[in-house]
């Protein structure tokens, strides 16, 4: 498809959650590799009304740059599907459930996926029972952000209580998730398929937002340095793990692999980040999919998905 074909591309980054400076970068180098291309293009800076931002722009198809609430639960989807418009990404069930991580992983659960033990926490929680049955290692997440934002490794229970507080800073529903000690995958689905897994390094006490945006000793391995057998089996459960909370054009599945060999589901991201930092684009690259290429290849699938 000639990228006139696409029409008028809205870019919507920023908007209003913790993520906010991650999208806005995400945001940016999408919308500076379409003018590269010679698309027709237009950056917009969601704000608190996106939804008279949206009705009184014009444009033919959205790539959906926004991370967090607002932008990657299923919120700006709907307005979207109300106005028409093809978009990049999930719909708004699998976005709001991907946004979701307690959900999520009782979906995979029901679906005999593997996902490590957790417990959805609140004040009154017995802090010492838990840390027993989360075997003393585990990692406290606020179920609704994105970026490892507000999470933290916490061995004890007094540890566990304090990390509750602090990802209610950002959440109202925190969970504690038994910690997986050995390597950390991730896999980039694009269109229904799974592109070579990385294996993240870090000097940190997990892929932290520091690791994630900031660090320069963050190692990225690609190949992953998992056999070619084990490579297909991570990519394959990744596929499951998108297919069955409903995703469509492009995701990410973040998964643990056990010092036996067994693989965890972590998590779903459906609007992927597409920084100078971010996985997807440093996936796609490695089967020679420029960035530019893997923007406009998302376009495309939008308009031609049969949505609703």
């Amino acid at each position: 498809m000639n990228v006139a074909a696409l029409g008028k591309i809205a870019v919507l980054m920023g908007g209003t959650s913790a993520e906010r400076a991650v999208s806005l970068k995400s945001g940016q180098a999408v919308y500076s590799a379409l003018q590269q291309s010679g698309a027709d293009v237009v950056a917009i800076d969601i704000q608190a009304h996106a939804i008279e931002q949206l009705t009184g722009a014009d444009f033919d198809v959205a790539f959906i740059a926004l991370h967090g609430r607002g932008g990657e639960d299923g919120t700006i989807q709907g307005v979207l599907e109300w106005l028409d418009k093809p978009y990049t990404g999930s719909g708004v069930m699998a976005s709001a459930l991907a946004m979701d991580k307690w959900r999520t992983k009782l979906i995979w659960q029901a679906a005999g996926l593997p996902t490590p033990k957790a417990f959805l926490l609140n004040a009154d929680s017995d802090w010492s029972y838990l840390i027993d049955e989360l075997n003393t290692d585990a990692i406290v997440k606020p179920a609704r952000e994105g970026s490892s934002i507000g999470m933290r490794k916490v061995h004890t229970a007094d540890e566990l209580r304090d990390s509750f507080k602090f990802a209610c800073e950002y959440d109202g529903l925190v969970l504690a998730e038994s910690w997986v000690q050995g390597a950390e995958f991730t896999v980039a689905i694009v269109d229904g398929k799974a592109l070579p897994a990385i294996q993240l390094k870090t000097s940190h006490a997990f892929y932290d937002y520091d690791a994630k945006y900031q660090a320069n000793d963050t190692q990225y391995l690609l190949p992953c340095g998992l056999p070619a057998d084990k490579e297909m089996e991570l990519q394959q459960l990744a596929l499951k793990a998108f297919d069955v909370i409903g995703g469509q054009g492009w995701g990410r599945i973040d998964v643990m692999q056990d010092q036996n060999g067994q693989f965890w589901l972590l998590e779903a991201n459906t609007s992927p980040g597409m920084t100078d930092h971010s996985l997807v684009p440093m996936a796609a690259a490695a089967i020679g999919m420029t960035f530019p290429q893997l923007v406009i290849n998302l376009l495309i699938e939008a308009r031609g998905r049969n949505r609703g």
